[in-house]
């Protein structure tokens, strides 16, 4: 008897990179780095992500991230190393998070239903819903609904995004006493998608 294929839930991430806080807690636009491109797609592939959007209100940002990505899945780079090409396959940009839900919305088998939105920060955040690792599972694996999970750059999302949010995913602790909360986002999406999408 054959075995029965594990339930892939439906799930896209997002790399939002306004509005973001900086060190001096203004409001600001974050860079799009190469190796949140690269490292991100890797991960997103590994657990089964359907998209993986890279979020920026600039054109000129988003254009950067789409000559990266023509290289490796249609240039020179697609023929130079295929697992690459392979890894970016789900990678898409947008200008905001409404723009990247509706294309995911238009992209994928379950058109038509509005997907839980979970944001993720290293701390708690004051009014937003709080969710746990375990709730999200429920949420994606019992309840199989669509869910977008959104990171932020520099020191994190505005407090208000994540309250528009419909829950923000409980934080990554640091090993005690000190609780060191300062992981790369690359690090920091590889780790909740283990969490959220691993095997256990």
């Amino acid at each position: 008897m054959e075995s029965e294929t594990p339930y892939v839930p439906k799930v896209a991430i997002g790399l939002v990179h306004y509005p973001i806080i900086d060190r001096e807690k203004d409001i600001v636009a974050t860079n799009v780095t190469n190796f949140d491109i690269h490292d991100i797609a890797r991960a997103a592939t590994v657990y089964g992500v359907e998209r993986y959007y890279i979020v920026h209100p600039m054109r000129e940002q988003l254009m950067f991230v789409e000559r990266i990505l023509d290289h490796w899945r249609v240039g020179q780079g697609a023929k130079f190393n295929p697992f690459r090409k392979t890894a970016l396959t789900p990678v898409r940009t947008a200008e905001d998070l409404q723009k990247a839900i509706e294309d995911w919305k238009k992209n994928t088998s379950w058109q038509g239903e509005d997907p839980i939105v979970i944001a993720t920060h290293a701390r708690p955040v004051n009014g937003a819903k709080p969710l746990t690792f375990a709730g999200a599972r429920e949420i994606m694996f019992d309840q199989k609904k669509p869910v977008f999970v959104i990171f932020g750059t520099g020191f994190g999302l505005t407090d208000d995004f994540m309250k528009n949010c419909h829950y923000v995913l409980e934080s990554i602790r640091g090993a005690p006493p000190k609780d060191y909360r300062h992981l790369s986002v690359r690090s920091a999406v590889s780790i909740c998608l283990d969490r959220l999408l691993g095997p256990w």
